[in-house]
């Protein structure tokens, strides 16, 4: 019956990574009031609500490049033209670019993305009720994980006790049978975690997800870039030079 231990211990596994991962969920849940329901949206907070803080990097270094104080090469690199940045979040970009004036784009969207400019930004439409607050979207992240984990962990001991020599008294099908029981409970909390929980994980509250889906990207590229992404860049260039400095972030 050395079995039974395993089942305990998969059981409580089973609750806990649950648990965790419904008080997040219920957190995540509780509405922040918005408190300004007839504001609009500048082209950074939309970047940020839309793609998180490596979109406003994106978005920053094209504002820059078509209004010709950054020039980025097909080949990766930027090279700075003018260096005195209009506001906090130019300022980061030059930061990340050092003072040599030549740097990677994959090193600057980093810097420029975890700089404090882009994290006031965030706090801020965290603040307004537009953003998900940081504390929210990696808790929730946190406790999939964990339930992940101990849904390998359950297969794992439910595989070990069914393959122990010398265990008497019990079938192997009504072992399997009762390790289906916490199994079924993780998996479960996953698949309803992928429907409901999901929302939570993106950076763009309800409220923030409303005011985006009112703009109108066709009516201005910067817009676009900030709603769609690098994608929506008219520039074949351009839209290289971005995309090449992702490929090479992702690769490191």
């Amino acid at each position: 019956m050395f079995w039974v231990l395993f089942l305990v211990l998969a059981i409580a596994a089973a609750g806990f990574s649950c648990g965790r991962l419904c008080l997040a969920s219920v957190a995540a849940a509780r509405p922040v009031p918005l408190t300004d329901r007839e504001r609009s949206l500048s082209c950074y907070e939309a970047a940020f609500l839309a793609g998180g803080p490596d979109r406003v990097a994106d978005l920053t270094l094209v504002s820059m490049h078509r209004a010709r104080r950054l020039l980025l090469a097909h080949t990766g690199w930027a090279t700075v033209v003018d260096p005195e940045g209009r506001d906090d979040l130019e300022r980061s970009v030059l930061t990340a670019i050092g003072p040599g004036g030549q740097e990677r784009i994959a090193a600057i969207r980093s810097g420029a993305a975890a700089a404090d400019a882009v994290h006031a930004l965030a706090e801020r439409l965290a603040a307004a009720g537009l953003a998900v607050p940081d504390a929210i979207r990696s808790g929730v992240g946190t406790s999939v994980r964990a339930v992940r984990g101990a849904t390998l962990f359950i297969a794992a001991l439910a595989v070990t006790a069914l393959l122990m020599p010398g265990e008497t008294g019990t079938g192997r099908g009504e072992m399997a049978a009762w390790f289906a029981l916490p199994l079924v409970l993780t998996l479960g909390c996953l698949a309803i975690a992928r429907v409901e929980i999901r929302p939570h994980t993106r950076w763009a509250s309800p409220d923030g997800q409303r005011l985006l889906g009112g703009l109108d990207p066709e009516g201005d590229p910067l817009t676009a870039v900030a709603v769609r992404g690098i994608r929506a860049v008219d520039d074949p260039q351009l839209r290289s030079a971005l995309a090449g400095g992702r490929f090479a972030h992702r690769g490191q």
